[in-house]
């Protein structure tokens, strides 16, 4: 087993997982740029035994992050946690990716890492959504490239800057409401966000799809993910171990 670590904006997952993509754990904690790789060390050992896993279980880690000050930071953590030197997925790294856009260095890791797995779980052609801070689409086709995609703000993103310009509207839940048309303030602001970014997903789906050959699978991971993906159109599949898979096989692939 080895400790998979993906490091988001808003939220660091990590979790166990094995040579055959069984995930023993999952844990979701706050990216904080401000802590120690003390504090992380003692956050990840303590959920860590908390789900009954001796440290001794892990064969290494794997990293990945797009938030480069705090990689250094759990990078050694978890060296202090498990006594072993992390990978950190980035340039000499192997992905086994063809990665078909104008400069693949500028390809984020998070990214690069959903389509790892994806492809290797999934039939293709094949789009991944990823519903964090951002909300992406990756898309890759029939023969496993990797052609490119869509950054747009994430659903929480897009509600702080409304609230935050518009005196008058307050933050809220992001369950939907009962009916797309609004009867109160915080009903049309749950419709617009969670409505809105359901049909902005489908919309997207629908024009990168005429853009490649074949009919896409789609995936959805992300913490927002179980929010928005039910009230799409399409068939879309949640997978929240989605990333961890794919450290696995990225670390697998480095190994040998």
């Amino acid at each position: 087993m080895i400790l998979a670590i993906d490091v988001g904006n808003t939220n660091i997952v990590f979790g166990g997982v094995d040579e055959k993509f069984h995930i023993s754990f999952l844990c979701r904690i706050s990216t904080d740029t401000d802590k120690t790789d003390d504090e992380y060390a003692v956050q990840l050992k303590t959920l860590i035994e908390l789900n009954g896993v001796g440290i001794k279980a892990f064969e290494g880690g794997i990293i990945s992050s797009v938030v480069p000050q705090i990689t250094p930071i759990l990078r050694l953590a978890v060296q202090k946690v498990t006594g072993k030197t992390p990978l950190v997925v980035g340039p000499g790294i192997k992905t086994g990716l063809n990665i078909m856009i104008d400069n693949p260095a500028q390809l984020g890791s998070d990214l690069a890492v959903g389509a790892v797995a994806a492809i290797a779980l999934y039939p293709k052609p094949l789009m991944v959504i990823d519903m964090g801070t951002a909300t992406t689409i990756c898309v890759v086709d029939k023969d496993s490239n990797y052609r490119g995609g869509i950054i747009a703000p994430g659903v929480k993103v897009s509600m702080e800057s409304l609230t935050r310009n518009a005196a008058q509207l307050q933050s809220i839940g992001l369950y939907p409401p009962k009916r797309a048309i609004g009867t109160n303030t915080a009903d049309c602001m749950r419709s617009g966000l969670v409505f809105g970014s359901a049909s902005m997903i489908d919309g997207l789906i629908d024009r990168m799809s005429r853009e490649i050959e074949g009919t896409p699978t789609v995936i959805a991971t992300g913490g927002l993910a179980p929010s928005i993906i039910p009230y799409c159109t399409h068939k879309i599949t949640i997978s929240n171990e989605l990333l961890l898979i794919g450290l696995r096989i990225i670390f697998d692939k480095n190994l040998r």
